[in-house]
């Protein structure tokens, strides 16, 4: 699954000026594949955003090959305001003629999950249960 994150701060209302004046994303997804069992995502992974994000004073924030800002213009000029936004090329994407059955890999990788939550789930059903 692909997805975005959004941060937003909550501020008080000024009228009809918009307070987002530029919305940070950072790309975590794309030639990033993550799975349960074979590749789960590990904090280290998150390091680069971390430091990309500078929470502790985000004026130092700088544009990165996976961290960019977009202004409140560039994204309200987007069909519909659409926040489904990437620029990194998807190497998955080059070769799209010669990809295998979708069905039959699909299905395997669905399968490959369930079968890693459900033992998770044990895991914690177990810990749980000596509790």
């Amino acid at each position: 699954m692909k997805a975005n994150v959004l941060f937003f701060d909550r501020k008080p209302a000024v009228g009809k000026r918009a307070w987002t004046t530029k919305l940070w994303i950072y790309d975590l997804r794309t030639n990033l594949h993550f799975t349960l069992k074979e590749n789960p995502l590990q904090r280290a992974d998150l390091d680069d955003f971390v430091a990309s994000y500078a929470a502790k004073d985000r004026t130092k924030r700088k544009t990165g090959e996976r961290w960019r800002a977009f202004t409140y213009e560039e994204l309200t000029k987007r069909d519909k305001v659409n926040l489904d936004i990437f620029w990194l090329k998807d190497d998955a994407l080059e070769d799209s003629a010669n990809l295998p059955d979708p069905g039959g890999v699909l299905a395997l990788e669905i399968a490959e999950d369930l079968e890693a939550a459900l033992e998770q789930f044990a895991a914690i059903a177990e810990d749980l249960r000596r509790k």
